[in-house]
């Protein structure tokens, strides 16, 4: 017959031991002896990056674990992310989060993004290590390897663009990190250097690049250059990301906002 649920929520203590809700072959079980390892020293490299006076921070080993999970789930919102964590078990686990831990808002993954995690580097050491780990575990041949490129858009409206006289880089608005950081490059470039300013640029995201692919939209993008060892792991040794240059040919009849563009050149 039909069973009917009958529990009424009385009970008012619980015993509950979160080690032994996550089975033994959860991937992110299986990964944390790895993720432990390649995390060691993390606290030390990043300590310099500190204040030494004020509040305590969020752990920087947890914001570390927390976008391991957001990679290995495929996870791209770091708003989602913590509502993940806040309520998968086996995230809070990896995290080291207990059940009444809280979770960081994801506002401190920006701010610790775009800076101490960038000055110090320390995605890239880790990255390395990981590479290291790999090689160690027989994973990496180094007998063959493949060169692979992918273009991801970036947060910049296509309708946007605007040529390089058309844009007043001193009003406050456009004091940003990534527009610093693309007048840094114009500085520090090579005079010598065979290269052109782009035709079309996004104000809000100067670095990208107006590029096509294939029959796909016109939009700014930045190309994501993989290093891949050709070996049956197919591990990734390196990984760049640089301005989309592409060039499809323009095809007939074709309306502006949507007619390929040639962004061979650059800055």
């Amino acid at each position: 017959m039909m069973g009917r649920q009958t529990g009424d929520q009385s009970q008012l203590f619980y015993l509950f031991n979160l080690e032994e809700r996550i089975p033994a072959s959860h991937l992110l079980r299986r990964i944390n002896p790895v993720v432990t390892q390649v995390l060691v020293g993390v606290r030390e490299k990043l300590e310099p990056f500190y204040s030494e006076i004020g509040r305590p921070s969020i752990d920087p080993e947890l914001m570390i674990r927390m976008l391991i999970v957001g990679y290995c789930y495929g996870i791209r919102s770091e708003r989602r992310l913590c509502e993940e964590v806040e309520m998968h078990l086996a995230y809070r686990w990896f995290c080291r989060l207990d059940l009444d831990d809280r979770v960081p808002d994801h506002s401190t993954f920006s701010v610790n993004r775009h800076g101490r995690f960038r000055r110090s580097n320390i995605f890239r050491q880790l990255f390395a290590a990981v590479v290291r780990a790999c090689m160690d575990a027989g994973l990496v041949q180094g007998e063959g390897f493949a060169i692979d490129a992918s273009v991801i858009e970036a947060n910049a409206s296509r309708y946007h663009g605007k040529t390089p006289d058309e844009i007043n880089w001193s009003v406050p608005e456009r004091q940003t990190r990534a527009v610093i950081e693309f007048l840094s490059a114009i500085d520090d470039d090579d005079p010598n250097a065979d290269r052109k300013v782009p035709k079309v640029i996004s104000p809000v995201d100067p670095c990208s690049a107006w590029t096509a692919k294939a029959n796909k939209r016109v939009q700014f993008g930045y190309g994501l250059n993989y290093l891949i060892d050709t070996g049956p792991a197919a591990v990734i040794l390196d990984v760049e990301a640089t301005p989309a240059r592409t060039y499809v040919a323009p095809r007939s009849r074709v309306s502006p906002l949507r007619q390929p563009i040639s962004t061979e050149g650059g800055y």
